[in-house]
């Protein structure tokens, strides 16, 4: 560590010069970089260099270093054609299911029901068991 700040007044916050939050901005912006790392070694919080590194890449009279990501473009899509709707299964030996309640109500099901209709009829045949 080259530098040691001892702080003896009564304010806790350090003054960064504009030079010196550039440097850190620039290190922390650089491909590869860790910021955790950079920030630990200046005694800053890595937050503070994200902070930095974003108001310092809005600036108009900064160094276009800290802008190291293309700008945003548009990607070109193609459209695929609609794919033709699948072939209904072919029929199968009708099916049956047969339900018992407990209050020795039977009810058989061939085929395929509706499924809103087959749930309110089974709803309503156990209520009336109850």
């Amino acid at each position: 560590m080259d530098r040691i700040e001892v702080i003896t007044s009564v304010e806790r916050r350090r003054k960064h010069s504009l030079a010196e939050k550039e440097r850190l901005a620039i290190a922390a912006a650089a491909p590869g970089a860790n910021v955790v790392e950079i920030a630990r070694a200046a005694g800053v919080d890595p937050s503070l260099l994200y902070r930095w590194r974003r108001a310092l890449s809005a600036a108009p009279l900064i160094s276009s270093e800290l802008d190291t990501r293309d700008a945003p473009t548009f990607v070109p899509v193609t459209i695929a054609p609609p794919t033709p709707a699948p072939m209904p299964a072919a029929e199968s030996a009708p099916s049956m299911i047969t339900i018992e309640f407990a209050g020795g109500a039977r009810m058989k099901i061939e085929g395929a029901p509706d499924a809103k209709i087959l749930a309110s009829v089974i709803g309503a045949l156990s209520k009336a068991e109850r």
